[in-house]
């Protein structure tokens, strides 16, 4: 006979140093309402951990959106972006709109619930009984998502009498849950919760009004696409209609792209330096490529200049608490000679660059690689730091233009799951780095927190130095992304350091169907980046490096 984890949870806690809120069972994140064979390999998941967090998060928008319910039967919650370091989500009410009345009452209710310690309780039913209480609630979404898994049991969460799928473990209770904070945004509340960064305290609100205007964009995107969630992406996929929603999507950012381009042409005479910055696989080459094709439409003739080749040398190069080269630091980059060589080509003077050597870790000049600008000749420069003032500090604000590229997906799982953008970035780095660097699945995952942890310091706090955002996700990628990610995945074995975060990935994949027909995608395609074939890029594996980008 079956038992569940709880009891063993209960006993185990004395072990932990916060409480605990899931457990892996052989390796698999599991919540602690599951069961399991008593010859099964148990450990497990602290809240102060990324994951702990992330399920705690999660389990606080399950109580959100229980909340919206008790208060409104008709009322409806989708699951958007995380902005303002929140979870932003829509609340749609027929023939009203919410006030701050509305949302002070939600966090009343929360607190309540959270003060009865209301169960969260997880049950199986059959799948086909899913589908059809979830289609008498009006969840079209979350029905045909469910339609589409192989289970034959589909397990379903109800706090307070309401029923709900979620993609992930949950906490058994609310009583955990009181570390939150609402805020009410246009058409919608933004949810703060700790993570592992604030070492559990609730996020800062930080105003982000010109990322709020991306926001808005993507969401008419999606309007325009036709394809909320991702049971409709696999339907157009099983119709054979993948081919214009890919031309689509790439009209959209081309579209956008050539916007960007005719402002920065009408100030030709000021704008100088075009500064384009964004995390780890967000697009910024292709991006940067592109632009500078629009740029020549508009009669300029942009130079590109690589951020890269302004490494210190590698023995200069600061070290992280761990001990190891910060490449992301911008103490890493001679800003010093940045701004004079700068300078000294906006002033109309000739100038040797430097080439670093990622081989070698050294600076290197060859005496093929001088510069002279011209009239009609922006400098492009693509890096992480590119929206930092301390990178451009002898140049005047006049001439510089800050681009910011983010990679906000406009698909959700349904309206109660969405896809946070930061695995999509993963997946994207994940087959770009075993295509293109050699690198395997494991050495991505191993990185991957620390990358995390480096655009929390050096990248996203600048955000609103941009003089414009743009959004580099395309609707359809990740049904192609699947096809290049799952073989690497499924390789790292039971046991092997990354099998649980692999798992997980492979989880949320299980609700994609895979894309094989991607000619409909263009070779200047920003994602091209990622899979190859882009006319940007010479096809070749390159040896891995120590550099995050």
């Amino acid at each position: 006979m079956q038992e569940t984890l709880i009891q063993l949870a209960q006993e185990e806690a004395q072990n932990y140093s916060s409480p605990i809120v899931a457990a892996k069972i052989n390796g698999e994140v599991r919540d602690i309402q599951s069961e399991y064979n008593h010859d099964d390999e148990i450990s497990f998941i602290e809240l102060n951990t990324a994951l702990g967090w992330r399920i705690y998060q999660r389990s606080v928008l399950f109580l959100f959106i229980v909340a919206v319910s008790n208060m409104n039967k008709e009322a409806e919650v989708v699951a958007k972006f995380t902005v303002n370091k929140g979870l932003y989500c829509e609340v749609k009410i027929p023939g009203q709109s919410i006030n701050l009345r509305f949302i002070q009452d939600i966090e009343q209710e929360m607190r309540g619930m959270i003060a009865n310690n209301v169960p969260i309780l997880k049950h199986g039913i059959p799948r086909q009984e899913a589908i059809e209480l979830f289609q008498t609630r009006g969840n079209r979404g979350k029905a045909a998502l469910i339609a589409s898994l192989p289970h034959p049991m589909i397990s379903i969460y109800t706090c307070c009498n309401y029923p709900d799928y979620l993609y992930g473990a949950m906490l058994p209770e609310t009583k955990l849950l009181g570390q939150f904070a609402l805020d009410m945004e246009q058409s919608g509340v933004l949810i703060r919760t700790p993570d592992e960064m604030t070492d559990g305290k609730i996020r800062t609100r930080v105003e982000q009004p010109k990322f709020g205007h991306i926001l808005s964009e993507a969401k008419e995107w999606a309007r325009i696409l036709e394809c909320p969630y991702i049971s409709d992406l696999n339907q157009i996929n099983t119709e054979h209609r993948m081919g214009e929603l890919i031309r689509v999507s790439e009209a959209l950012q081309e579209k956008r792209i050539g916007q960007i381009a005719d402002h920065i042409a009408s100030h030709r005479n000021n704008i100088r330096l075009i500064l384009i910055a964004g995390p780890s696989s967000s697009g910024k080459t292709s991006f940067a490529q592109r632009l500078r094709i629009q740029l020549r439409v508009n009669g300029l003739h942009p130079i590109m200049i690589s951020l890269d080749d302004y490494f210190l040398n590698r023995e200069d190069t600061p070290r992280n608490e761990k001990g190891q080269y910060d490449y992301e630091s911008i103490d890493a980059i001679d800003t010093a000679l940045f701004n004079r060589n700068m300078l000294e080509l906006l002033n109309g003077h000739r100038v040797q660059i430097p080439y670093y050597n990622f081989i070698t870790g050294k600076r290197e000049w060859h005496d093929d690689n001088f510069l002279l600008m011209k009239e009609d000749q922006p400098i492009i420069i693509e890096g992480i730091h590119g929206l930092n003032e301390r990178l451009t500090a002898d140049i005047a604000r006049k001439n510089k233009y800050k681009i910011y590229i983010s990679a906000l997906t406009q698909l959700n799982i349904d309206a109660h799951n969405r896809i946070p953008t930061t695995d999509v970035r993963f997946l994207r780095r994940l087959v770009r780095d075993h295509q293109f660097r050699g690198a395997k699945a494991i050495k991505t995952i191993k990185q991957w927190p620390d990358v995390r942890a480096g655009e929390e310091k050096y990248i996203f706090p600048f955000q609103e130095e941009a003089d414009v955002l743009f959004n580099s996700a395309l609707i359809y990628e990740i049904g192609v992304l699947k096809k290049y990610a799952v073989p690497l995945l499924e390789a790292i074995g039971r046991g092997e350091e990354g099998y649980t975060e692999a798992r997980l990935i492979l989880r949320f994949l299980q609700y994609v169907d895979e894309i094989h027909d991607i000619d409909d995608i263009p070779n200047n395609s920003i994602f091209r980046e990622f899979i190859g074939k882009s006319v940007f890029f010479k096809e070749k594996s390159k040896p891995p490096v120590e550099l995050v980008v």
